[in-house]
């Protein structure tokens, strides 16, 4: 018998839905919703809205889809994929791409590592892992998201020159995190200077989970780029 990975994220739904977002996963959800299993394939997932294809971007844990949908708005050229577990998480960004009209963004709710085992190879321009569950205890480090697995099919669904960006305020997972990296050789930690992980990349957008200040730490950003 197959067994199950891990989860690398608690639990999916909490408070009932507000009609309006109730109303949107009924009725916006399904345009939007990437294929539930089988390779996806990225033009016909965004050929209902064409766009000039300026890149695609994939946003693990996109939380209530502030960052997602800002950043689609910002760049109308480039199309977003964003994944999310939390039912409530998903309800709420599809109220913010309602509110933009953003066009190009195309949402998961599940988890990432299945719709990262099911993109082309070298699809991905730009990847954004923002405050992801830190798993904190020791025992529980296995359900975090970077792991060497993972690494492996981020590296070969990202072009050569792609950016995959983390953030937390977890010191020990940001400590795992460029420990993990670096040690694959497909991937380069673009930090010349302290100010270089201490500050946002520009065009970050602050999110709520962000804004609560849950973590042990002041945010760290991390960047790496894609080797050829």
């Amino acid at each position: 018998m197959t067994r199950q990975p891990l989860r690398t994220y608690g639990r999916i739904k909490a408070r009932t839905l507000k009609p309006r977002q109730a109303g949107l996963v009924e009725t916006l959800l399904p345009h939007l919703a990437a294929p539930a299993e089988g390779a996806i394939d990225v033009e016909a997932l965004f050929s209902s809205s064409p766009l000039p294809s300026g890149g695609l971007a994939l946003e693990i844990g996109f939380g209530g889809g502030e960052h997602l949908v800002a950043q689609a708005v910002a760049h109308p050229e480039r199309r977003f994929i964003g994944v999310e577990p939390f039912l409530n998480g998903v309800a709420s960004c599809l109220r913010h791409i309602e509110d933009a009209n953003a066009q190009n963004i195309r949402l998961h709710q599940g988890d990432a590592r299945d719709v990262v085992a099911r993109l082309p190879d070298a699809s991905l321009d730009r990847v954004y892992i923002l405050f992801p569950d830190p798993w904190p205890k020791t025992r529980h480090h296995k359900r975090r998201l970077i792991q060497p697995e993972f690494l492996d099919e981020l590296a070969r669904v990202m072009k050569p020159g792609a950016e995959a960006r983390f953030a937390t305020d977890w010191a020990n997972y940001a400590a795992w995190t460029l420990e993990h990296f670096t040690r694959d050789a497909r991937f380069t930690w673009l930090a010349e200077r302290a100010e270089d992980w201490r500050k946002p990349w520009p065009g970050h957008v602050t999110t709520r989970y962000e804004a609560k200040k849950l973590g042990d730490c002041a945010p760290i950003w991390l960047r790496f780029l894609r080797g050829p």
